[in-house]
């Protein structure tokens, strides 16, 4: 039996064949091809994947009679439109770190990990949404990350596509990167159709955007002169920005689109010279006494260098810490009563392990530094207290930038820091300076209407993770909130003839998630449940209804649900009476413990009718085993 404790510590097969007779697309190979362009992003380099796009021309005609035919139809393109076509090629590249388990996914779904798709109109209405479906079919499964990939399997015999926001908007706008490339590379021949695929591509992400985001109630009251200021002071600097920035109800300042913005327009640009990076402690007397410290880091240089610079008044940096405010009420922040309301759940841990963390941290440099160094280390700038104030903002605000120079360096970006997270944003990739104009573009993903707050993603983090560092619940169903599980699985890859599972590490998040609840999948991930089934009864491999799987499935969820049972009872219950009464970090503490009841609820409830299912087959079982 493993043991399950909650972790503390921190050819085209027939699917595919419809759906290309669907969209009238071919699919046949041709002699000729003319030299592949293998495209990458400019901006990011983050493809997973290498998009190829091809010429083809369908004819078993001789080169010379080829080059022949491609100038005249040169010369007469629209009579030429069916002689000659575009296709798009969609590869997972094997270097993918998950290359395996796509490549299964692609396959279940009738795919390999090479399609080539040909664009041809067709008499047909349906035939561009039905090439687009094919497209986006293989762009969500390549462009799955890790953990969606972990809860992508239960839905492999499903027909839904959707995994999240992120994952659909990465490749949405994948498939618009490519239709851009074939148009800029294709002959004229093809413009109609490409800007028809472009155009119905772009107005499937403004219509996930509007389904999926949470839109901000701007608070028109409220001023916002500071702010103002700083937006003038980085415009005087080189800034670039369709953004203004405006109290949003509940989570303080956000930053609006002035004009309504298009998928790939450039909502800022912040050039390096204001970008607040390593580089400019370097010409400091702090930097010289910090340099021989033993393993400081250049992130810990920063952060002392913050505490100080704060309180600056010749500092070029001065309306931005101007406009931070005294208090970023993170989870870092919390008071006793809040922590204390946390009990039974992850998140107490984090933060305390975290806090245990900085407070060594600080031991171990004040107050030598104040002592020795009293003129560069101003004790009264220095205390615990503005040193936990340095670490929030450093958390909250702080953004990884990959340089020209190739080097990754941890910085803070004025103006930047007043974008807010969202689980469906309007701008996911900015990590990466423009080596052409030695600047940081914030390009969009997905449209933002003049008057819309403009959402950033703060990267794929959990519940917890963002009420630590950040201070915050998102809005809406975060499937990044898992509950990870610590399984004894050494007993399960010693067992010879057993090929070994690809997953080290286990989890669940909430069932309702999840759209398969038949039996043998219950709404809980794949990967978990064959794992417990191979701890249980290696030889017992199969999905069927026979009485030895079905009382070995039956064993499982009844583990299960003893587990999320017993952590329902260690959480207690919520008292909501006294809500009104209660300081943020107390709501925060209390909204979260119940996200996390809501979890461990479903997986229980989910285990729950699973075996009842069970029992209801296993009687039919063993009724047949009477009658035989």
């Amino acid at each position: 039996m493993p043991v399950i404790s909650l972790n503390l510590f921190l050819p085209l097969k027939l699917p595919f064949l419809l759906a290309l007779l669907a969209a009238s697309v071919k699919t046949e190979n041709h002699e000729l091809n003319l030299p592949p362009y293998s495209i990458r992003s400019s901006s990011e380099a983050l493809w997973k994947f290498a998009i190829v796009v091809y010429c083809t021309i369908q004819t078993s005609a001789s080169l010379a009679q080829i080059t022949e035919l491609h100038n005249f139809a040169s010369r007469r393109s629209a009579a030429m439109d069916t002689d000659k076509e575009c296709s798009v090629v969609l590869e997972l590249s094997e270097s993918d770190p998950f290359y395996d388990q796509k490549k299964k996914l692609l396959q279940s779904k009738g795919f390999s990990p090479k399609e080539q798709i040909y664009l041809r109109s067709s008499s047909n209405p349906g035939w561009m949404n039905a090439t687009i479906d094919v497209l986006l079919q293989i762009a969500r499964i390549i462009e799955l990350n890790e953990l969606e990939l972990y809860f992508a399997e239960d839905n492999a015999c499903s027909s839904v596509e959707f995994y999240s926001p992120r994952n659909e908007l990465e490749a949405l706008n994948s498939i618009v990167f490519l239709i851009d490339i074939s148009l800029s590379s294709c002959t004229n021949l093809h413009t109609n159709i490409l800007q028809g695929l472009h155009q119905t591509v772009l107005a499937l992400i403004s219509d996930f955007g509007d389904k999926n985001s949470v839109n901000g109630v701007i608070e028109k009251n409220h001023s916002c002169d500071l702010e103002d200021r700083m937006i003038e002071w980085g415009e005087s600097n080189g800034v670039t920005t369709q953004l203004k920035i405006a109290c949003v109800e509940g989570a303080g300042r956000g930053a609006v689109a002035r004009k309504d913005l298009k998928v790939g327009d450039v909502a800022l640009e912040i050039p390096v010279s204001i970008i607040i990076s390593e580089e400019l402690v370097r010409e400091t007397d702090m930097y010289d006494v910090l340099k021989e410290i033993d393993g400081i880091s250049s992130e810990t240089i920063l952060l002392l260098w913050s505490m100080k610079e704060k309180y600056n008044c010749d500092s070029k940096f001065k309306i931005y810490f101007d406009t931070l405010p005294e208090k970023l009420n993170t989870g870092l922040s919390f008071s006793i009563e809040a922590i204390t309301m946390l009990d039974g759940t992850l998140l107490l841990e984090e933060i305390m392990q975290v806090r245990q963390h900085l407070h060594a941290q600080y031991d171990e440099l004040f107050p030598a530094l104040c002592n020795i160094f009293p003129d560069i280390f101003p004790p009264e700038l220095y205390t615990w207290e503005k040193f936990l104030w340095a670490c929030e903002l450093w958390y909250s605000n702080s953004m990884k930038i990959k340089y020209s120079d190739g080097k990754l360096r941890t910085c803070l970006i004025p103006i930047a820091g007043f974008l807010n997270h969202s689980l469906c944003p309007h701008v996911m990739h900015y990590g990466k300076v423009d080596p052409a104009t030695n600047s940081l573009k914030f390009r969009l993903s997905r449209p933002c209407k003049s008057g819309e707050e403009c959402y950033l993603s703060y990267g794929n983090f959990s519940s917890s993770h963002l009420i630590t560092f950040y201070g915050f619940l998102p809005q809406g169903d975060n499937r990044y909130d898992v509950i990870p599980l610590d399984i004894d699985g050494s007993d399960v890859n010693s067992i010879e003839d057993i090929p070994a599972s690809n997953w080290t590490t286990h989890m669940v998040r909430g069932t309702w998630l999840s759209k398969n609840h038949n039996i043998f999948y219950y709404g809980l991930p794949c990967p978990l449940l064959d794992h417990l089934r191979r701890s249980r009864s290696p030889m017992l491999q199969t999905k069927t209804f026979l009485q030895g799987n079905l009382e070995n499935e039956l064993e499982v969820l009844e583990n299960l649900k003893f587990i999320f049972d017993d952590m329902m009872e260690n959480m207690g219950e919520t008292d909501l009476d006294n809500r009104e009464n209660c300081s943020w970090d107390e709501k925060l503490a209390m909204d979260f413990k119940n996200l996390q009841r809501r979890i461990a609820y479903s997986v229980s409830t989910s285990c729950h009718n699973g075996i009842e299912m069970l029992k209801n087959e296993l009687c039919k079982c063993m009724a047949e085993d009477i009658e035989g």
